[in-house]
C-alpha cells in the first residue's frame, strides 16, 4: 500500500472511532444536579420519626422502610449526609383546623428565622419550608409548626445554624 493511500484512510478510521470516544468520555460526566423543592406537604407530622425531632436537628428526607411498612425520617447527624435541619418551632393559636391559614401561617412564620439566620440566601443556597399539623394530629391538640431548611441541590455540608 502506498504512503499516499495510507494517510487518505487515517482521517476515516479517526472518524469512525469517534463515537465511541464520545461514549467513553460521557461516562466521565458528571450530571447536572435538578434543584428540589419541598412544599409544605413534604412531610407531616405523621411521618414516622418526625415528633422525635427536636429544634437544630438533623434528619433525612422520607424514604420507605421495609421494616416499618411505611415512610420514615431518620435523626441523622448534620455532618453525615443530612437532607434537612429543623431550626425552630411555630406555634399556631387554637380554633377549627383551616389548613390553607396553617399554611400561610407557617409560611410567613418560618420566612422570618429563615431570614434571621440566613439573610441573602434566597438566591437558591438555602431554602426552607414549614412541616404543618395535619386535621388527625390538630384533633389531637398539635398546634406546633417545624420550621426546616435545607438545600434545594442537595445534602447539607452540615448544621447550617449560625454558631453562636
Amino acid at each position: 500500500m502506498t504512503v499516499a493511500r495510507q494517510t487518505a484512510r487515517r482521517p476515516f478510521r479517526l472518524l469512525t472511532m469517534a463515537p465511541a470516544v464520545l461514549a467513553l468520555g460521557a461516562l466521565f460526566v458528571v450530571p447536572a444536579t435538578t434543584a428540589v423543592h419541598k412544599g409544605d406537604d413534604f412531610i407531616t407530622p405523621e411521618t414516622t420519626g418526625v415528633l422525635n425531632l427536636e429544634a437544630g436537628e438533623c434528619f433525612t428526607d422520607p424514604e420507605y422502610s421495609p421494616a416499618a411498612g411505611e415512610e420514615i425520617v431518620l435523626y441523622t447527624p448534620c455532618d453525615q449526609h443530612a437532607d434537612n435541619q429543623s431550626y425552630g418551632f411555630v406555634h399556631a393559636d387554637d380554633g377549627p383546623y383551616d389548613r390553607a391559614g396553617l399554611a400561610a401561617f407557617g409560611w410567613s412564620r418560618c420566612e422570618r428565622g429563615f431570614v434571621h439566620y440566613w439573610p441573602g440566601a434566597a438566591e437558591g443556597e438555602l431554602s426552607y419550608y414549614p412541616i404543618l399539623p395535619t386535621a388527625e394530629t390538630w384533633a389531637d391538640g398539635d398546634r406546633d409548626i417545624m420550621c426546616v431548611v435545607y438545600d434545594p441541590r442537595g445534602e447539607l455540608a452540615g448544621s447550617m445554624l449560625p454558631r453562636a
